[in-house]
């Protein structure tokens, strides 16, 4: 979640900051351009989709002694993540970003983003752990690290299924509450498949077929009302709708992907309330 979170925030900032440097453009370009003020973004994938070959997020210090864990070196380690690809499902634009600015009511200006976001799917490869290469990145012409020796799988990796969402950002002032506000409708839910859970020590794995979360009503469709800050205690995620959810888990298998299943896992009426998450390093 950690990792996911830190990755979504990024990618934010990075639209943010492109937005802030064509900002440049006086009023009259852009309404020649666009019929008015601000600008309009749009964004479609071709058939091969965006991917990444290899992720790691390092962790420079490892677990230190002084924990009394069995294993901690205080040597750095990382998650790797053995390829990513994002697949656009629906037509029309993936992404779709009106940007404006506005002087705020109390004078406090501000950057407004309005993202919307297509259906994707996503498939994420192996995820495992390995020693970091070195205690920090040493070649930075090519800004490359890596890991050492061949990461120990945690987990085998996992398809998601995503519907459409819209999300708005806000930088500078936030009126809105939150630099990000996810206000929106997940349209059909979500989806997980082909989840396996690796056990090195013991040589054996959970695996799940599909995992299906869905909102309590007629169409599955999922309401999402999130508020997104960074705070002085790090990244802060706050559920703020009431609806319930139903999973379920299809094909619990206990020993291999293989193995026989011990059958499927059903929760109706899930809800976790006004909960909160927050993020933060150590």
């Amino acid at each position: 979640m950690k990792m996911f979170t830190k990755l979504a925030l990024v990618s934010s900032m990075a639209i943010s900051a492109n937005a802030m440097a064509m900002q440049s453009m006086d009023d009259a370009a852009l309404s020649a351009a666009t019929g008015q003020d601000g600008i309009n973004i749009g964004i479609a994938l071709d058939s091969t989709g965006i991917s990444i070959d290899k992720l790691y997020l390092h962790d420079n210090d490892g677990l230190q002694t002084s924990t009394g864990i069995t294993g901690a070196t205080g040597v750095a380690g990382a998650i790797a993540i053995d390829g990513i690809t994002i697949t656009q499902t629906g037509t029309g634009n993936l992404l779709d970003l009106l940007i404006d600015t506005d002087a705020g009511t109390s004078g406090e200006a501000f950057l407004n983003i309005a993202a919307s976001v297509g259906a994707v799917d996503i498939s994420i490869g192996s995820i495992g752990v390995a020693p970091s290469n070195g205690a920090s990145l040493t070649d930075t012409t090519t800004a490359v690290r890596g890991v050492t020796g061949t990461p120990t799988e945690i987990l085998t990796g996992l398809d998601l299924s995503l519907g459409a969402i819209t999300a708005n950002v806000q930088l500078g002032a936030t009126p809105q509450g939150a630099m990000i506000k996810l206000d929106s409708t997940l349209e059909g839910g979500l989806t997980i498949s082909n989840l396996g859970i690796n056990d090195a020590a013991g040589g054996g794995q959970i695996y799940l077929n599909n995992i299906y979360v869905r909102g309590d009503n007629a169409t599955g469709d999922l309401d999402i009302d999130t508020d997104i800050s960074v705070t002085n205690a790090g990244l802060r995620i706050q559920n703020n709708s009431t609806q319930g959810m139903n999973v379920y888990l299809e094909g619990v298998r206990l020993g291999s992907s293989t193995a026989a299943s011990i059958g499927d896992v059903e929760i109706q009426g899930l809800n976790v309330g006004q909960s909160t998450i927050t993020i933060s390093g150590h």
